[in-house]
């Protein structure tokens, strides 16, 4: 299995960009976002693979931390075909809304950690509904629709090495075994993520490939414990609904708390990182936005 770290603000650990090989040219999973193109090509490189042999473009979902990047690669490799579902497709075509509301959470940083997101051109695009058998790159790559983090996202995975390619359902998982569940808005949906990953499970994968980092070989012990990683975090954020002061001070002790527990297992670097990958104050404001919803 090949992947590129695209050292995220110079990070590392932070995304990593699968690969897939074969006769007929390579496959990128979430090329990431155009802030991290230069470290996509320069890791390409190292791996010994050239970027114009791109001719697939396999999106898990629209987040600009994932696909971000996809039409200013698109500029580059005029025979390149995007996969994205249904509900993504309309944004990546014209990708203001979607600018718009990335703004809301970034502000000012929007250029600093993204760069620019150009649109697609709608003839380039594959458009998935979850279900189908995709047949590219020499291998069968089968398609689920896996929401739950986002209403946009699905998951691949390739018979032939037994690795689903998750995106954002698997979690968030550093290399000391610490698992956070990434749930920004606005979609989460917990009942929804559960039905998503049965659908992984009902694969039988020999290894996930998390976006947020890399592979993970012991997949039911993964998975049952992100289940109970995710389950925690929702009453947790649900319990702060009740506690008094605003939003902001909701925020700012949930936040405190992660990075202190953060910190206590692993080094000031991964912690960075981690939080990078998954922004705290976002994973309180997307539960809170669900339990809302759901009163």
């Amino acid at each position: 299995m090949k992947y590129i770290d695209l050292r995220f603000l110079g990070h590392p650990g932070v995304i990593a960009t699968p690969v897939l090989e074969g006769p007929s040219g390579l496959a990128l999973i979430d090329p990431g976002p155009t802030s991290c193109l230069p470290a996509l090509e320069s890791g390409m490189d190292a791996l010994g693979l050239r970027l114009q042999d791109v001719r697939t473009l396999l999106l898990t979902h629209i987040h600009l931390d994932h696909a971000g990047g996809t039409g200013t690669l698109l500029d580059r490799l005029p025979g390149a075909k995007v996969y994205v579902h249904e509900r993504g497709a309309p944004h990546m075509i014209d990708p203001s809304r979607l600018m718009q509301s990335a703004a809301r959470l970034y502000g000012d940083n929007m250029d600093r950690l993204w760069g620019e997101m150009r649109p697609v051109p709608a003839g380039r695009l594959h458009v998935l509904t979850g279900g189908e058998e995709l047949d590219l790159m020499g291998r069968t790559l089968r398609v689920a629709y896996t929401p739950g983090h986002a209403s946009h996202h699905v998951s691949y995975f390739d018979t032939s090495s037994g690795v689903a390619y998750v995106g954002d359902t698997g979690g968030v998982r550093k290399k000391h075994d610490y698992i956070v569940a990434p749930t920004p808005p606005p979609d989460i949906d917990l009942e929804a993520w559960e039905q998503s990953l049965q659908r992984i499970e009902a694969w039988h994968p020999a290894t996930l490939f998390l976006t947020h980092f890399g592979p993970v070989t012991d997949v039911p012990t993964h998975l049952r414990r992100f289940r109970a990683v995710l389950d925690r975090a929702g009453h947790r954020v649900k319990a702060t609904l009740d506690a008094e002061g605003t939003d902001e001070d909701r925020i700012t002790r949930f936040v405190d708390e992660m990075r202190a527990d953060l910190r206590q297992t692993m080094p000031e670097e991964d912690a960075q990182s981690m939080e990078l990958a998954a922004p705290f104050a976002q994973l309180w404001q997307g539960l809170a936005r669900y339990w809302r919803k759901r009163n």
